[in-house]
């Protein structure tokens, strides 16, 4: 049977177009990221500005998206289709699976993470046989180990909000991905992150910069 590939494009921040199966798929649309193409299907790790920008998610629309964000997200979007850890969903051949994100060590104040458990998700999106993982704003949490297979990770690495380069690097050698994509990074460098995982595992870094396409045959 033919397979077509699958492409990843940085947009801004943590949003991304994926191409695969002649759908197209969008995480995480902010303010800054410029969508070109209606979706198909949108996901949203969690409710933040810089994560979920109605506007730009109102702009991809068509009668038949599907938008999977979790139950936080209805203040800003209603028709949602929402997954919790664990669950997943198949549209027209993609698979949408919700996994656990979450800070343990990073905090707004004394006692109240940025992002606590329960509020937010990752996702992993298996299309074309390819399988995605985008694990939304996180720490290095335990559930990654038990993520299974992944072809691609993108990981957020800017530190303050979610892991920083070190902690991405050893996210990436627990997950073990044939491409990991450091992103979420605020501007900052990711050469140490690149050294640490390639340096570790045979892992290849792919560093993209925003509309930069990385595509997986």
């Amino acid at each position: 049977m033919f397979i077509m590939s699958v492409s990843i494009m940085l947009l801004a921040h943590a949003a991304f177009q994926i191409k695969g199966g002649g759908k197209i798929i969008y995480t995480d649309l902010e303010e800054y990221s410029d969508p070109v193409g209606k979706a198909d299907i949108i996901v949203i790790t969690h409710s933040h500005t810089d994560h979920c920008d109605p506007a730009k998610i109102s702009r991809v629309l068509h009668s038949g998206t599907v938008i999977i964000a979790p139950d936080e997200c209805r203040s800003k979007i209603k028709d949602i289709t929402p997954l919790k850890p664990g669950e997943s969903m198949t549209i027209n051949g993609i698979t949408v699976k919700a996994v656990q994100a979450y800070n343990y060590k990073r905090f707004r104040s004394p006692g109240t993470p940025y992002h606590p458990k329960g509020m937010g998700v990752g996702y992993l999106i298996s299309v074309e046989g390819k399988t995605i993982y985008h694990a939304g704003d996180t720490d290095f949490i335990p559930e990654m180990k038990e993520l299974g297979t992944v072809d691609v990770a993108l990981l957020p690495t800017g530190d303050t909000y979610t892991m920083d380069v070190v902690e991405g690097a050893e996210a990436a050698l627990a997950i073990n991905p044939g491409i990991a994509i450091p992103m979420h990074t605020w501007g900052k460098d990711t050469t140490e992150f690149k050294k640490r995982v390639e340096a570790g595992s045979s892992t290849r870094v792919v560093i993209l910069q925003e509309k930069e396409e990385y595509r997986l045959d």
